[in-house]
């Protein structure tokens, strides 16, 4: 049958307007994804169902909603997911993107109509893998969500939504959802929800010691695991705000930032570098965040680290 949107107009709108998580992660452009596996589980497991085969990511921002998705595209790329999954592009919908320039809602659905249809006309073709959209901040696609650019463009995905012709991974907040969302009985009941737990300080250093080889590589300095325990502290103390685990990646990376900025690369994260980046995020004096027998302490670790690598050096020579 032929298709009314073809294959060079949906790649097309891909690459203007999305990202392709699968094929990136095939690529190993993506942290590894920890502590994740029993909610990647689920996405999975409704993604294989007929009927309600749509999920709904419900978490504050900062949790890992986009991560976890992430996490999906590398179980894909890894071919670790069923047969009705294999190959499947699990494509994220960058809606700024695809709203930059347009100066009507209309002109916007122009721009989002081939992917959506592209996408749901390939479903039933067995030639074709599985599209998976992943859409973060769903609530702003609904109508009611005044003063958004995307606002009324579920009604556009609803047919599709309601043949089924769509595998769709939304993403917003508990309170969004409730406001925006859950108001819609007919886009309600097509998804199924998967509430993200905020990690606890334990859970995020696990994290923290899962992407730090990364980090690493591209600041070119070590980061001690007692340094990214003590950012998990300080994080969870200080920035209350915001949440784990994005909290103290971005401080962590920032720390590593600043360190190289003032000491250059092939040492050792320091306590001071991240002292002083948190400093600035939350307007407080560097002392404030530890006292000096802290201090110390972190000190004393660090020479015990250099003493025991000198050793290692030694025997090793001694060896030879």
């Amino acid at each position: 049958m032929r298709k009314k949107v073809t294959d060079e107009q949906l790649e097309e709108c891909i690459h203007k307007y999305c990202r392709d998580l699968t094929y990136l992660a095939k690529q190993g452009r993506f942290d590894p994804i920890t502590g994740r596996d029993e909610e990647i589980r689920n996405s999975i497991l409704i993604l294989l169902q007929k009927g309600r085969k749509n999920v709904m990511y419900l978490a504050p921002a900062g949790v890992g909603k986009t991560a976890l998705c992430v996490g999906l595209a590398q179980q894909v790329a890894a071919d670790k997911v069923p047969g009705y999954l294999k190959n499947a592009r699990v494509i994220e919908v960058d809606l700024p993107s695809m709203a930059a320039g347009t100066n009507s809602s209309a002109e916007f659905q122009e721009r989002f109509m081939p992917l959506v249809k592209g996408v749901a006309e390939r479903y039933h073709d067995e030639s074709y893998p599985k599209f998976i959209l992943f859409m973060d901040e769903v609530h702003t696609i609904m109508p009611t969500c005044h003063g958004s650019a995307y606002a009324g463009l579920s009604e556009v995905m609803k047919p599709y939504l309601t043949v089924g012709d769509l595998h769709v991974i939304a993403a917003t907040t508990r309170d969004e959802y409730r406001i925006y969302f859950e108001i819609d009985p007919a886009m309600d009941r097509r998804f199924q929800k998967i509430y993200l737990d905020v990690p606890t300080v334990e859970e995020t250093h696990v994290i923290l010691e899962a992407i730090k080889p990364g980090y690493e590589k591209h600041h070119q300095i070590k980061i001690p695991s007692d340094l990214t325990k003590l950012v998990c502290e300080l994080t969870q103390e200080h920035m209350k705000k915001r949440f784990q685990p994005d909290k103290s990646i971005i401080v962590m990376d920032g720390a590593c930032a600043l360190h190289v900025l003032e000491n250059g690369t092939g040492g050792e994260l320091s306590v001071d570098a991240i002292l002083n980046f948190m400093a600035t995020e939350i307007s407080v004096h560097p002392a404030a965040l530890l006292d000096n027998r802290q201090r110390q302490e972190f000190a004393h670790a660090k020479a015990l680290r250099e003493s025991e690598g000198k050793a290692v050096f030694n025997d090793e020579d001694e060896g030879d």
